[in-house]
């Protein structure tokens, strides 16, 4: 499969991990941005995809911060044009013309607010693509996915850590703490890679070495907060728009592009 990854911004505001990288903060040099492109390139290239996409080019749109954070107000993806960013998207999407688009869910996986707005943005692109809204050829999406947390896949990898995976300073976060997941019945797909892309899906999180922190073992990483997650191989979806293809004994797609006329996609 033909893998394009569209991000909306360079994560300037972002924390940073440890002493080495601490001066390309917002609050120092500023430079946090600029370095996190390599840093997504190295980890695409982990992937087996190509260079990263930034919407409206690289720099547009500023990470917006965290709700409550002090971030800058200029340029902020949350206070962007609608319509630019909309057609901007609608603009790849109709070069590409994918299959699939998937994006996060209406909480934004763990609900940054440029991720919930990536979700907004995204949402309405895919629609707009397929209509005559915007100049161009219209490219109508056949499915579109959101990508959550399985509950339950979720907390059994949290409970399965021990001390071996962590690191001295890190803990393991109550489970109450975990809200944002999605139950089984709730799910339409999953996608169960090999060995070796689990393997590269641990070395694609290395790569984002001001942000996380890979474990000890590989089974769990950590953010600036010290709070271990498990690494989970399986990846979950849900269908928010077109037609499911086959699905197994748990009511879930085990491929992306079923029901699409492709044969089956290995994921590497």
């Amino acid at each position: 499969a033909d893998v394009r990854v569209v991000t909306c911004t360079l994560g300037e505001e972002g924390e940073v991990i440890g002493e080495r990288w601490a001066e390309l903060a917002v609050d120092r040099a500023d430079q946090l941005g600029g370095y996190r492109i390599g840093e997504l390139t190295a980890a695409l290239r982990e992937l087996g995809v190509g260079e990263p996409h930034y919407l409206g080019g690289a720099g547009r749109w500023r990470d917006s911060g965290m709700r409550g954070t002090p971030g800058r107000r200029r340029q902020r993806f949350i206070d962007a044009d609608e319509r630019e960013a909309v057609g901007a998207l609608v603009a790849v999407i109709r070069e590409h013309r994918p299959h699939v688009v998937v994006t996060y869910d209406p909480g934004g996986g763990y609900g940054h607010p440029d991720h919930v707005h990536t979700h907004t943005v995204t949402t309405r692109a895919v629609a707009a693509a397929g209509s005559d809204d915007f100049p161009g050829e219209p490219w109508t999406v056949p499915k579109f996915y959101w990508s959550v947390f399985a509950t339950r896949t979720f907390l059994a990898g949290m409970r399965a850590l021990g001390p071996e995976d962590l690191l001295p300073e890190w803990t393991i976060p109550p489970e109450e703490e975990f809200g944002f997941g999605y139950a089984d019945a709730d799910i339409d797909a999953v996608v169960e890679p090999a060995v070796a892309a689990w393997a590269a899906k641990r070395a694609a999180l290395a790569a984002h070495a001001t942000q996380v922190v890979v474990g000890p073992t590989g089974r769990a990483c950590a953010l600036s907060n010290n709070m271990a997650l498990p690494i989970l191989a399986d990846e979950h979806y849900v269908l928010a728009a077109g037609t499911a293809g086959e699905r197994d004994e748990r009511g879930w797609e085990t491929d992306l592009l079923a029901g699409l006329g492709f044969g089956a996609v290995g994921t590497r």
